[in-house]
């Protein structure tokens, strides 16, 4: 028998990459050259760039650099990303969950910029909700919980009454600070700490309560 964990909520926040949309092999590609070009460790690059911005990556990896060379190479890095679709899908069950969310109040809350979203998520067959909190967005990278308490503030929702669904570990702290319970979706988020684990979005089941709120259900 499979435990069954049920959040009560008035809003969820959905991360992107790792959560919606399967975008690994594309980040691989990517960043294993950005770290070949820097004389890096392409594994060890790979442990921290996933939920960040990639100017917060690069000054975690290259700690002296001006920052400014960071948010130039990271617009380099974008434009790269945003070309590079191949092999990105829609996680297993992301299809559904989000037409389960027709109407109910939810937002995406991604480190991507627009172009990239709408990129990643047109290459998943995924449709864009009508909300979104993306780099352009915000003036910290996750694990500061910016992004989430915007999207938050945009549903006109209390922080405590959302729930994220994330799969990195700087996304789940993100939540984690923002005073939010989160799902964490995927092989990466156990070992972060968030409330409850699925291994994708077919264990989910989202209820809509009316007034009362939302009902998630993970089974």
């Amino acid at each position: 028998m499979t435990a069954t964990t049920v959040l009560p909520a008035r809003a969820l926040l959905l991360d992107m990459d790792g959560t919606l949309v399967n975008s690994d092999a594309a980040v691989e590609r990517v960043w294993r050259r950005w770290a070949g070009r820097h004389g890096l460790d392409g594994d060890e690059v790979m442990k921290v760039v996933h939920g960040r911005q990639g100017y917060a990556t690069m000054a975690l990896l290259l700690p002296d650099r001006p920052m400014e060379q960071n948010h130039a190479d990271n617009a380099r890095m974008l434009a790269e990303e945003t070309a590079d679709t191949e092999g990105v899908v829609a996680i297993a069950g992301a299809p559904q969950f989000l037409a389960s969310l027709r109407g109910l109040p939810h937002a995406l809350v991604t480190s991507a910029d627009v172009a990239l979203a709408t990129a990643r998520m047109a290459a998943a067959g995924l449709g864009m909700p009508d909300v979104r909190v993306t780099a352009e967005s915000v003036g910290a990278s996750k694990p500061d919980p910016e992004g989430f308490l915007k999207g938050a503030a945009e549903l006109g929702v209390d922080p405590a009454e959302c729930v994220v669904f994330e799969d990195s570990g700087a996304g789940i702290a993100a939540g984690r600070a923002a005073g939010m319970r989160v799902v964490g979706v995927g092989p990466r988020a156990s070992a972060h700490g968030p409330d409850v684990v699925v291994p994708d979005l077919t264990r989910v089941r989202v209820e809509d309560l009316g007034d009362a709120g939302l009902r998630v259900v993970v089974a």
